[in-house]
């Protein structure tokens, strides 16, 4: 039964055309007493009264006015209320010090040729890398987002590399980490007032997709297998891989960074709300 006094808190948003060319906005909401989600719909003239900053993953809200079907997980709303503002991500010290750790792991890469590609990349880039988000919708999506996402898989490498140290190459798996989502810097816009995340339409037309970006960064530095894991990470081709983990013949260590890389994106910290908790 519907009622003004549930509060619930975004988890997705994007807006999208209808037929008619119109706006439409598509709104997922988690009831913060049962954890149930609420399916959202406002039409152009319901998103033209509001302030996009309102759809910031994390906040907490309250619908006034909508229109449920008969199992209520679905409204078409018409008026929201903000009842608690979510974080927009990281603030500038707690970027620099997970820029720290990152750079941290870096000095552990012993081949110093290896070393000195990826913290050239890490320094040149350092504007960027502090604020990206590792993804809009999915994961870490949120300023700063990226940085956690690729600290968190390095601490997974890190403890997998301690148990298994005589089959892989170290530093190549460290270096993996660091530079899978690096093309995440140039393929994510993020607003700073408002934490809001889009696509860069220009990074589209050069590139397809951050998985490409980061195999040709490493392929065109001589790192081939470094720039194959990389390939490999998303898993399956329909899922973006360049290399499917599904082909015959594979060395062990493809596999990899796709496990790492899904661990931090399923159990990391996946939206701004979360932030500060553990």
């Amino acid at each position: 039964m519907f009622s003004t006094d549930i509060i619930y808190q975004v988890v997705t948003f994007s807006i999208g055309d209808t037929k008619s060319g119109t706006k439409m906005g598509k709104l997922q909401l988690r009831d913060t007493e049962n954890d149930e989600i609420l399916n959202c719909i406002l039409w152009e003239e319901a998103l033209n009264r509001m302030d996009a900053k309102l759809f910031r993953s994390g906040n907490e809200l309250r619908i006034v006015s909508g229109s449920f079907n008969e199992k209520y997980n679905n409204c078409l709303v018409q008026v929201l209320e903000l009842v608690k503002e979510a974080k927009t991500g990281l603030n500038e010290e707690e970027r620099e010090q997970e820029y720290k750790a990152i750079i941290e792991y870096i000095n552990k890469i012993k081949d110093e040729k290896l070393r000195n590609f990826v913290l050239d990349i890490y320094t040149k880039n350092k504007e960027e890398i502090l604020i990206a988000p590792a993804a809009k919708l999915m994961h870490h999506n949120y300023i700063g987002g990226l940085m956690v996402h690729i600290h968190e898989c390095l601490k997974y490498a890190e403890t997998v590399s301690g148990m298994f140290f005589q089959r892989i190459n170290k530093d190549e798996v460290f270096a993996a980490c660091l530079l899978h989502d690096i093309g995440k810097i140039y393929e994510y816009l993020v607003d700073l007032e408002s934490g809001l995340i889009d696509y860069d339409e220009e990074f589209r037309k050069e590139w397809i997709s951050h998985s490409q970006y980061g195999f040709s960064l490493c392929m065109n530095a001589g790192f081939k297998r470094v720039a194959r894991m990389i390939a490999a990470h998303h898993g399956r081709a329909d899922w973006g891989a360049i290399i499917d983990l599904d082909s015959k013949d594979l060395e062990p260590i493809m596999y990899l960074i796709h496990h790492i890389d899904d661990l931090s994106a399923k159990f990391g910290k996946t939206n701004v709300a979360m932030l500060g908790s553990d």
